[in-house]
């Protein structure tokens, strides 16, 4: 990492925001693989891991939208300290059901739909915090060292997963998992924003609305979205759901794990470079690099051997980065502050609706239409829906802004 990417980290108020996601995404990581293992030690079913893990995805849908709403009423990171500690308190619990013995799958279920919930409430406020932590001036560098630390959060929490559930057991593995958790609340607890951040709240449903009428008034915004609930679904259901199977029949299941890390160090390098390569159409060219996403596709359908596989990853993962910091800096730069957080849990619920649907659609594709045909296929949608998006004259013209804060101002009172 060089200086520009590490200029944010002067700010102190920066400092306790990357430290406090990057704790969650690590804790983030290991929650999941844990849980999974504590359900399989304890039931063995595939239904009752599936209940389970569901759960916490049907509250992500539910709630994601008022945790918006809650953000952009209340101080962000008090938000933030309250859903870590939230979450930490039920990993703590789930982790003494398990190692005490009286775990069940309906208590594990119910703690499962509150982690999810706390976990929707966070994620708007998180998003939206970072432009009141650092000048304008230093936006999308600070974007880019978020992403690049919280996939490197990502990547040691699987690995520290793995280790402590085969050594220590999963109810040990969830108990470490809560002390993530805390870190992170510890660390947002250091974040200083002026006082009278509070809104004043209307009604929730008025508020809601409001945060409706600023997503759909400006087309770049929804249509981005629009694209990436089809990307998102086409990605999850290829890379999730056919790429295991195409390595099974092909280049062994080492391999595929071999192109997930490549692709992992391809989105880490996409950070840095981000942090550097600032054009002024910045929205525009990182969702033309979308079409990279395809890439991987074309490599498992048609020459699924893990050379062409391996590089078509590492491609895909720079190019998804680029667009990603792109997207944050542009909403951080032209939604306003007092709305961010609801635009945010608009964008993130067609996410998570786009994610289960694609999952679930790709496997009777395949068994209909075959598998070559079925990536290929998800390949041309990725491209000619992005093509499609490019032509939106909003996200042709829409350009950087030109910070004039100075650095070691404040980017907001919020």
């Amino acid at each position: 990492m060089s200086l520009p990417l590490l200029a944010p980290l002067r700010e102190h108020r920066f400092r306790a925001l990357v430290t406090g996601r990057t704790f969650a995404d690590f804790g983030n990581a290991v929650a999941p693989f844990a849980l999974a293992f504590a359900v399989v030690d304890l039931t063995g079913s595939a239904v009752d891991l599936g209940i389970v893990v569901g759960a916490r995805s049907i509250a992500n849908i539910l709630l994601v939208l008022f945790g918006g709403m809650l953000a952009d009423r209340l101080p962000r990171s008090v938000i933030l300290q309250g859903t870590e500690t939230a979450a930490a308190l039920t990993q703590a619990t789930i982790a003494a059901s398990v190692l005490c013995g009286f775990a069940s799958v309906p208590l594990l279920v119910g703690l499962s739909l509150v982690n999810g919930a706390v976990s929707a409430i966070s994620l708007p406020a998180a998003a939206s915090l970072t432009p009141l932590t650092v000048p304008g001036t230093l936006l999308t560098q600070a974007n880019a060292l978020l992403r690049l630390l919280s996939n490197i959060g990502r990547i040691a929490g699987a690995s520290l997963a793995g280790v402590l559930v085969a050594f220590a057991g999963s109810g040990w593995a969830l108990a470490g998992n809560a002390l993530l958790f805390v870190a992170a609340a510890l660390s947002y607890h250091r974040i200083r924003l002026p006082s009278g951040d509070r809104i004043p709240g209307s009604r929730p449903l008025a508020e809601l609305a409001e945060g409706w009428r600023e997503f759909r008034s400006r087309s770049w915004v929804w249509l981005v979205v629009l694209q990436f609930m089809l990307v998102n679904a086409v990605n999850s259901g290829a890379i999730v759901v056919l790429g295991p199977l195409v390595a099974d029949d092909t280049f062994g299941r080492t391999g595929w794990g071999l192109a997930l890390a490549v692709q992992t160090a391809g989105a880490l390098l996409g950070g840095v470079l981000a942090a550097h390569w600032r054009p002024r159409r910045m929205l525009f060219l990182g969702v033309a690099l979308v079409m990279a996403g395809a890439l991987p596709m074309i490599a498992l359908g048609v020459t699924p051997y893990l050379a062409p596989l391996l590089l078509a990853m590492f491609l895909g993962g720079i190019a998804i980065e680029q667009f990603s910091v792109a997207w944050d800096v542009s909403l951080q730069e032209n939604i306003p502050p007092e709305k961010l957080a609801r635009v945010y849990s608009y964008d993130m619920l067609g996410s998570f609706l786009a994610l289960p649907l694609g999952q679930i659609s790709a496997g009777p594709l395949a068994e209909h239409a075959g598998r070559e045909t079925t990536l290929v296929g998800g390949a041309v949608l990725v491209v000619v829906t992005t093509a499609l998006v490019l032509c939106s004259p909003q996200i042709r013209g829409l350009v950087r802004r030109t910070p004039v804060a100075p650095v070691g101002g404040s980017a907001g009172s919020r």
